[in-house]
């Protein structure tokens, strides 16, 4: 399967946002993708969450995830981008993920579980967690993919959720936030959760200077099938699903761990 991953420089405007992701699922679509992923507030992105996520939040059936829809059916690729849900509590909304067949159906929704309270960040003062931390997982031609946002690839057992519930390839869509040692640090994180779990990890990180960049793709195995530097840019990939069954027939670790 061919899978874009589109680097994003995101800002505060919604509709320059949208028209950024049409123009990569044009290219992902005319070079034979069938899955388009995208980060972390693709939508709607600063550099520390404030109040106007809330005020930009919306339901997901409103404009913005009407709007991906039908960019994913206009182009025939699925795709999947991090959204701004309306919460349920007052002041907060929800970090959310979406996931559209290449007929703009909404296939999947995924609620961020592990917020980024961390290095003077406080998400949470804005962002309300999912109420059921459970993984989720959609399926698209034959393969099963797991859906996680940015912090939570620090929290291994998510990502081992996701394999036992059947996950082939783990999406980590992530706005990781720059620093010291940060870009290692998400580039390890991603290999390793592929490497423990025997799946793909496709890491689809926000552009800098709000991110750290280095989208890629890792195979079952820890090897970089393909990787981008820290600009917005577009990754193009073939994965072969035959690497997760070889991965797992040759490292049976999902039959064999204790705890």
């Amino acid at each position: 399967m061919r899978i874009a991953v589109g680097q994003m420089d995101s800002g505060h405007d919604v509709d320059a946002n949208l028209a950024s992701i049409e123009a990569l699922a044009a290219r992902a679509s005319r070079d034979g993708a069938r899955l388009l992923v995208l980060p972390e507030y693709a939508t709607y992105e600063k550099k520390a969450v404030d109040a106007s996520f809330v005020e930009a939040a919306e339901a997901l059936d409103g404009r913005v995830c009407t709007e991906l829809g039908r960019i994913a059916a206009a182009h025939a690729v699925a795709l999947v981008a991090g959204v701004i849900e309306t919460g349920t509590q007052p002041g907060r909304a929800f970090n959310t993920l979406v996931a559209f067949t290449d007929t703009g159906e909404l296939r999947a929704s995924y609620r961020k579980i592990h917020l980024f309270d961390a290095q003077g960040h406080a998400e949470s003062d804005h962002i309300q967690p999912a109420p059921t931390p459970s993984p989720v997982v959609f399926e698209l031609d034959g393969l099963r993919f797991g859906l996680q946002t940015c912090y939570d690839l620090r929290f291994p057992e998510h990502s081992r959720a996701l394999a036992d519930a059947g996950a082939d390839v783990l999406l980590v869509c992530a706005s990781w936030v720059p620093g010291p040692g940060k870009t290692r640090q998400w580039e390890v994180l991603t290999a390793a959760r592929a490497i423990e779990t025997c799946s793909f990890a496709i890491g689809g990180c926000q552009a800098a200077p709000v991110s750290v960049g280095h989208s890629s793709v890792i195979d079952p195995f820890g090897s970089v099938v393909g990787s981008l530097g820290t600009g917005p840019e577009l990754l193009l990939v073939d994965i072969d699903p035959d690497q997760v069954a070889l991965a797992r027939r040759s490292f049976p670790v999902a039959t064999q761990r204790r705890l």
